[in-house]
């Protein structure tokens, strides 16, 4: 396992810290201004990540592909095998079962090995729209002279919502 924070822990982790700096800010001015944005949907809605979407798509279809038919070919050998069981030798069987042993055996680890590889590159491309968002939110709160902005909330009101201005800065 990665030792690395999950972004869904970084997430958790910045909206402690957000609360914090909230309830800071409202003791020491009443002026202060406020803006929050909606990550989950930047995530999923923005161009950036649908674009990386797709991408991914592309680059582990064919290895998704191979997974599949690996996964069917050692279906049906072991079906075949089942099928013809009572009908070989002992000698037969023992060498039809070393087969699907090892088929399963490179089934397994290739699924592995193209998991890891799929949630690696995802997590790279989340971490590159992450940076991306937080460039352009940092340059809609210097522009608008916001002072705090947080991310996701029980509640908030439409007026202090910047997301559909992120979604906007992150399709150019």
């Amino acid at each position: 396992m990665s030792q690395h924070t999950t972004p869904t822990k970084l997430l958790q982790r910045l909206m402690v810290c957000a609360a914090c700096v909230l309830s800071v800010a409202q003791a020491q001015a009443q002026d202060t201004k406020i803006a929050i944005f909606d990550s989950q949907r930047v995530m999923r809605e923005s161009v950036p990540a649908k674009a990386a979407e797709a991408k991914l798509k592309v680059e582990f279809q064919k290895r998704g592909e191979e997974l599949e038919n690996l996964a069917k070919k050692l279906k049906a050998t072991a079906e075949k095998y089942e099928k013809d069981a009572p009908l070989l030798s002992e000698a037969d069987r023992v060498v039809r079962q070393r087969e699907i042993t090892e088929l399963d055996q490179t089934f397994k680890r290739k699924q592995r090995s193209y998991n890891e590889d799929v949630n690696q590159r995802q997590n790279e491309e989340i971490a590159s729209l992450v940076e991306r968002a937080q460039k352009v939110i940092k340059q809609i709160a210097e522009v608008e002279k916001i002072d705090l902005v947080l991310q996701d909330s029980v509640y908030h009101s439409a007026r202090i919502d910047i997301t559909d201005k992120v979604l906007k800065a992150l399709s150019k």
